[in-house]
């Protein structure tokens, strides 16, 4: 599992769209709004597709 880091997700619906988002690409994942975090779980072009649609959404994801 790999954590990418959220820093400009603020609130519900920030965790709603990630949420929404990731599930149409088809990924597995969990969302923290606390830790401002995405879990993703799978291979490493899982990472790179939400790292994209994180992206795609207006927000600045980071791998850590």
């Amino acid at each position: 599992m790999k954590i990418i880091s959220v820093p400009d997700m603020m609130c519900s619906s920030c965790v709603k769209r990630i949420t929404d988002a990731l599930r149409a690409a088809g990924l597995s994942f969990t969302v923290s709004l606390e830790q401002k975090s995405v879990s993703v779980e799978g291979a490493p072009h899982c990472v790179e597709t939400a790292v994209s649609v994180l992206e795609d959404l207006g927000f600045t994801p980071k791998v850590l």
